[in-house]
């Protein structure tokens, strides 16, 4: 199946978390139009992604992560999550998109990272794993570093999980200060690929 035939069928088709699924395993990603909410399917030339390695984040984020006295869960408030990341001004979340998510997350393939302080939630992030990939969708937050923290936080767990792949699909300023980096898509389909012959990993959940 080429990429333009795949790109074909997934136009072709409602937004269901199976769909998603098969997407994801096929290098694609939706986002929604933020004026006229129609989705769109995007496989980059160039994708990003974090380098999964022993040294991790910068150690900057990792000393500040150490220092914090704010909470750091998984799991535990994932439909608040998705909504906070769709407030912002220029959105690809739509309902649609939340809904899909949200039920994947039900079925044990969608997952988020809250910080919280004072029992108040102030930032996070959510994304997909199949197989030892995780897919990166959105992070939010209310008070600054709330949302690095939190993806430190979920570096650490795919690091002692034995993720092969993070997943960041399009590169910006604040994932690149990350340390995310873009590599050619031919690369990027053969580290899926690997990825996805692994046993899916379990996540756990936490509390507070």
């Amino acid at each position: 199946m080429t990429s333009f035939d795949i790109l074909d069928f997934l136009e072709n088709q409602p937004l269901t978390p199976s769909l998603l699924l098969f997407a994801y395993q096929t290098g694609w990603f939706p986002m929604a139009d933020d004026e006229t909410n129609e989705i769109y399917w995007h496989s980059p030339m160039r994708r990003a992604i974090f380098p999964l390695c022993e040294d991790g984040p910068k150690p900057t984020l990792k000393k500040a992560y150490i220092n914090s006295d704010w909470s750091f869960t998984i799991n535990t408030a994932f439909s608040d999550v998705i909504q906070q990341c769709a407030k912002r001004k220029d959105t690809w979340i739509n309902e649609d998109i939340m809904m899909a998510y949200t039920t994947l997350y039900d079925q044990g393939f969608a997952h988020s990272v809250e910080t919280y302080h004072e029992g108040n939630l102030i930032g996070g992030l959510y994304g997909v794993s199949i197989g030892s990939a995780f897919f990166g969708e959105s992070m939010f937050s209310l008070q600054s570093n709330a949302s690095k923290l939190a993806f430190v936080h979920l570096y650490n767990h795919l690091i002692h999980q034995g993720f092969t792949l993070l997943d960041s699909q399009y590169i910006n300023d604040h994932t690149q200060l990350l340390g995310a980096k873009t590599i050619l898509r031919s690369e990027y389909l053969q580290m899926l690929s690997e990825a996805l012959q692994k046993k899916d990993i379990t996540f756990t959940h936490s509390n507070l």
